[in-house]
């Protein structure tokens, strides 16, 4: 979980720390290997050197997230040639999913069941429900 100082990201940091974590949880019991979640707020390279890793993999939705991470993994590896980047595309049912959207939908009082989690609806329902009491 990176830490973003340029955006302004709906949770603190720690607590999309948290919640990652009890995603990964949720389903690690039919997984054969183990994930960990972990901070930080460093080059995403530097952290998979600390780790070890030798793959980075990243998410494509659209045409349009591709320009972007195609930059960032061509940088990534002229800065760090031993890790390699893959790319998954997301499901097709899947690739409209943002979490902008997600966010918005939520704040305005709509539905987002379908597109998060139990854990994350619940999340999104207690830091809206808290926004509002504080704006009336």
């Amino acid at each position: 979980v990176a830490l973003h100082t340029g955006k302004e990201p709906l949770f603190r940091y720690e607590d999309r720390i948290a919640m990652a974590k009890a995603e990964v949880k949720a389903f690690q019991p039919g997984l054969k290997a183990e994930i960990e979640v972990v901070g930080f707020d460093t080059l995403l390279v530097d952290l998979a050197r600390a780790q070890s890793a030798q793959c980075i993999v990243r998410g494509l939705r659209a045409v349009s997230d591709f320009e972007f991470e195609f930059q960032m993994a061509a940088m990534n590896a002229r800065l760090a040639p031993e890790v390699e980047t893959v790319f998954l595309m997301a499901a097709e049912r899947q690739q409209f999913i943002s979490a902008r959207f997600v966010k918005e939908i939520a704040r305005l009082g709509g539905d987002v069941s379908s597109l998060v989690s139990p854990r994350v609806l619940a999340r999104l329902k207690a830091r809206f429900k808290r926004q509002k009491q504080r704006t009336r």
